[in-house]
């Protein structure tokens, strides 16, 4: 008896072959149609591509590093251990919706076009469906979208599921969706586990043998921070450490309450961590969905962003402190990570996850993307690396945050904003925190004119 990928993975889960779609509205939604391509055939051997990107997780917030005694993740840890964790993974934009186009584009924002959370993701860009389908990959993208404007017609994607609800940015529970170019209710679920059920189906629902390439992306851990039922309150009775700058009604201030964090603090605090735990929860089902294919199925775990809880009275993103610019960077490969468990400390952006995938599918990566892939970082081996990354932030109305760029290198973070705000320069190995800003003290005037210079150098090589 043949033995598909199909009923592997069906079995594993207990799951039938289709979740109920034939139910769907028939009301057209415009765009988020699927453009497969056929004719390509994908060499032997070629690795299943599984991405999996959540929403305003912050770097520290994972059980295994220990900086939030109380949090779970296991499985994250899980997927860390059986792979690599980069400790010092940034975003080039720390917001949703030029990061996801970087994510697909392997661009920076300036290159791409989506510059914040009003611009539109224009249509034809290149991402690296088209590069994978072309090579014979079947591709799919199953989360939040959040780019204005029609969806696209994404070429390549075989399924396209995704929200267009609170503009673009979904709600936790009866979220209803766009599934492939299709309104569909979808009453009585929770987001996270309803993506991840759908991304389950796509898994199991055909007897193709081409290698899959599948973005899962979630809202979570967005606010307004919603955990599943069974979680709210788990965390209701531990201690939370948040900064000693922070203080209960921070959310208020005018620079913090457009980001719908209003309330106590702690109690987001603690939803936010709830959110996360079942988020992981769902990411541990999907984890188990491809196990019977994953000694030939690389698996990407990012966000979009971090996110402050009260560093320079802060909550939210946008800002180039490490809070919000650095994120979790976990790859398992099981054909080329050479030290499964290990932390890998090269600066990586998530404008490198694009050419990465390509790399490892054996398929070209086009001139146009200014990441670089990080294959050679997975395999261990001996490779010329960048020293620093470069940031860069745009107006995004009506949020109380002055354009800016930044350049972060092993020990400095340097940023310069376009209005209102004078430079900064942190010693991050002194200062983790990024609390003392050392730019107009003399003693440093040759290292701010240093990195302003590179500053520049960075803007004019990615802008």
């Amino acid at each position: 008896m043949d033995v598909t990928r199909r009923g592997l993975l069906a079995a594993s889960l207990g799951v039938p072959a289709a979740l109920g779609l034939a139910a769907c509205s028939t009301t057209p939604a415009a765009g988020g149609r699927p453009i497969p391509v056929t004719g390509a055939t994908a060499p032997p051997g070629s690795p299943n591509l599984l991405v999996i990107f959540s929403d305003d997780h912050r770097a520290d917030h994972l059980g295994l590093t220990g900086e939030v005694p109380f949090l779970q993740t296991p499985a994250l840890d899980a997927l860390a251990s059986e792979g690599v964790l980069f400790d010092h993974a940034y975003v080039t934009t720390a917001l949703c919706s030029p990061s996801r186009a970087t994510l697909l584009t392997g661009q920076y924002a300036s290159r791409h076009g989506v510059r914040n959370n009003l611009s539109a993701w224009i249509p034809g860009t290149p991402s690296f469906f088209d590069s994978l389908a072309a090579s014979g990959y079947r591709c799919a993208y199953i989360g939040k979208w959040h780019m204005p404007g029609d969806l696209p017609d994404l070429t390549g994607v075989e399924r396209f599921i995704t929200f267009t609800i609170e503009e673009g940015q979904g709600v936790y529970r009866d979220c209803p969706l766009v599934i492939d170019g299709v309104e569909t209710p979808r009453p009585g679920t929770y987001v996270t586990t309803d993506l991840t059920d759908l991304a389950v189906q796509w898994l199991t629902e055909s007897d193709d043998d081409r290698p899959f390439c599948l973005v899962v992306a979630h809202k979570a851990v967005h606010h307004e921070f919603e955990p599943p039922d069974d979680l709210l309150g788990t965390y209701d009775g531990v201690e939370i450490d948040l900064p000693d700058e922070a203080f209960t009604y921070q959310t208020l201030l005018d620079r913090n309450v457009w980001e719908g964090t209003a309330g106590r603090l702690q109690t987001s605090y603690r939803r936010y961590c709830e959110t996360l735990l079942g988020m992981d929860r769902e990411i541990g089902r999907l984890l188990n969905a491809v196990e019977p294919v994953a000694d030939n199925t690389v698996v990407v775990y990012t966000s979009d962003n971090g996110y402050s809880w009260g560093e320079h009275v802060l909550t939210g993103k946008r800002w180039a402190y490490d809070d919000n610019i650095k994120v979790p960077f976990i790859v398992r490969w099981p054909d080329g990570v050479s030290s499964p468990g290990t932390i890998i400390d090269e600066p990586v952006l998530n404008a490198d996850i694009a050419p990465t995938l390509l790399d490892i599918a054996g398929v070209p990566i086009p001139a146009a993307m200014q990441g670089r892939s990080i294959a050679p970082l997975l395999r261990g081996e001996p490779v010329e690396w960048r020293d620093d990354v470069f940031y860069e932030y745009f107006a995004d109305f009506p949020y109380q945050v002055p354009p800016s760029q930044a350049v972060r290198t092993d020990r400095w973070l340097y940023v310069e904003y376009d209005r209102g705000l004078s430079p900064e320069l942190y010693d991050t190995l002194a200062d983790p925190e990024q609390r003392v800003n050392l730019a107009e003290d003399p003693a440093y005037t040759t290292t701010r004119q240093e990195l302003s210079q590179r500053l520049a150098d960075l803007r004019r090589e990615y802008t």
